[in-house]
């Protein structure tokens, strides 16, 4: 018995039945009966890779993961010559005419026929997209190669998309992918932002739903949407967002499961976050590039120095509560000075370019060891420039100002927001009377790197993990796709049960304990980071 696999691709097949001749199917007839299991004679030509080395063998196909409603028929194959294409007893059979004859086809027509009669029997008929949360260099490029992989295995799946993420949901407004967004998704790759827009709408937050009009009194927003899946007639829903934007649309389909006469609905997300800190994923979409671009924003930033005397820069970046972000951004900036040209004798020297100092959530400091140590950096080049998370401290920083009796407001979710207690102004504030500034400038990079256009880094992984994406949507399967790094970074669909936020940045990393070293700060004492929702 030799079980035999389906090829995925239409590469994959030529190479298979040899494109150069290896394998040419004579005069061939199917039969066949449904209701019982696959089974057949293949004969193998001995010089195809893998083959078994005899003529004829018996074998049972195995099901590929790309067909949710698999064949289950009697094929029986006779060949003039004793020469049969292999990977053929496909769920597409079941669609073919009783008196469907191979006579005298080239290989790879007919496999290619094979696939496209298959998409169009499978159960996946409408998938839907939605992007939510904050942005990431990641959105647009996403929806293009979902579009795009659909488009190029299963043309005859329709596909809608959201707007505004699920307050588009919620109100049923979408757009509908027509054959021009088709043929030019590609052009969704050169940029930033989400086409479709996002937004951040919580369905379990029923007053917010209703101070914001998306849901009348007495509905509830889980099934509002629900039932706008529903009407839709969507088999499957691709959310690109945060831990919260995947595990609620999980959570949605649960509840269309158990409510709704079980409907079926299969949820894949994609991650999306330039805080790379989604478990248990070991990277997050966007992150790579929202780095690239924070290093290229404090390029220009950091000449401000020759502005003015003993100056103070802070570049705060986004990063709530994990350091990833900000470590990296400073690692990609340092990388790109080892680059550059100086030229000392005028001034023009890498030490008042330098990262100075890094600040992260997850590494706490002796402020005043720390403003020694900075103010002799100021004394020599008459200038410091210090990287700090957005959420460095911010519990700390949110509980004085509090004490004070100052209000802070809050997002839906329950944050803080950031902008009310400002960490940047902070630390500046703070170290620039402790270090003799005379000048403080506190820059933001967040809105800068985050609506960027992915880099050839992302590019790479967004294309992979939506085809990965598409391949578990069309064998029903749900999870967030990401490389596991509890499966030794195995791409596939993760249980959303097991995708959750909050994953700090690990201040023993390599390559972050050298960057310390270089710059001259002593690792820190580790601070545990309280876990907030996206």
């Amino acid at each position: 018995m030799v079980c035999v696999h389906f090829a995925r691709t239409r590469q994959v097949a030529e190479c298979l039945l040899g494109g150069q001749g290896t394998a040419r199917p004579a005069a061939c007839t199917i039969s066949r009966k449904r209701g019982r299991v696959v089974r057949g004679l293949c004969a193998w030509p001995g010089n195809l890779p893998g083959s078994p080395g005899k003529n004829t063998q018996e074998f049972t196909p195995v099901r590929f993961p790309g067909w949710r409603a698999c064949l289950t028929a009697n094929c029986n194959w006779t060949c003039e010559d004793g020469r049969v294409a292999i990977l053929v007893a496909w769920s597409a059979l079941w669609a073919l005419p009783e008196d469907w004859n191979w006579a005298a086809r080239a290989p790879n027509a007919l496999i290619w026929d094979l696939f496209e009669r298959t998409y169009e029997k499978m159960a996946v008929q409408k998938v839907a997209i939605l992007t939510a949360g904050g942005l990431a260099p990641c959105l647009s490029s996403a929806i293009g190669f979902l579009i795009e992989t659909y488009d190029r295995v299963a043309k005859g799946v329709e596909i809608i998309c959201y707007k505004d993420g699920y307050k588009g949901l919620l109100l049923g407004d979408k757009y509908v992918v027509d054959a021009e967004v088709r043929a030019k998704a590609h052009v969704l790759h050169r940029y930033g932002g989400s086409p479709i827009g996002n937004s951040r709408v919580k369905l379990t937050n029923i007053e917010d739903c209703l101070k914001r009009s998306l849901i009348k009194e007495g509905q509830n927003p889980q099934e509002v949407a629900a039932d706008q899946l529903i009407k839709d007639g969507v088999d499957v829903l691709h959310t690109i967002g945060g831990d919260d934007t995947n595990t609620a649309a999980a959570e949605l389909a649960r509840y269309l499961k158990e409510s709704k006469k079980g409907y079926n609905l299969t949820v894949v997300g994609l991650p999306k976050t330039i805080d790379n800190d989604v478990y248990p994923i070991r990277q997050t979409l966007g992150a790579w590039t929202a780095a690239e671009q924070g290093a290229r924003f404090f390029e220009n930033v950091v000449a401000e120095h020759s502005a003015n005397p003993r100056m103070l820069i802070v570049h705060e970046v986004m990063g709530r509560n994990c350091g990833w972000l900000t470590a990296c951004t400073a690692r990609v900036y340092r990388s790109r000075l080892n680059r550059k040209q100086f030229l000392p004798s005028i001034g023009l020297t890498r030490e008042r370019r330098e990262v100075h100092g890094i600040f992260v959530p997850e590494m706490g400091f002796d402020i005043a060891s720390e403003a020694e140590r900075l103010r002799r950096v100021m004394h020599e080049h008459d200038c410091v420039n210090i990287f700090v998370s957005e959420g460095a401290g911010v519990e700390s920083i949110a509980a004085e100002m509090e004490s004070r009796g100052q209000q802070l407001p809050r997002d839906p979710f329950g944050h803080i927001k950031l902008d009310a207690v400002n960490v940047g102004a902070w630390f500046g504030k703070q170290f620039g009377a402790m270090i003799g500034a005379q000048k403080t400038l506190v820059q933001k990079s967040g809105y800068f790197c985050r609506s960027a256009a992915p880099n050839a880094k992302d590019l790479a992984l967004i294309r992979r993990c939506c085809e990965k994406a598409v391949e578990c949507a069309l064998a029903g399967v749900s999870g967030v796709v990401g490389e596991d790094e509890n499966a030794k970074g195995e791409l596939r669909a993760i249980e959303f049960d097991r995708v959750k936020g909050g994953k700090p940045f690990d201040i023993d990393t390599r390559w972050f304990l050298d960057l310390l070293l270089d710059i001259g700060q002593k690792v820190g004492p580790k601070v545990a980071v309280m876990r907030t929702e996206e």
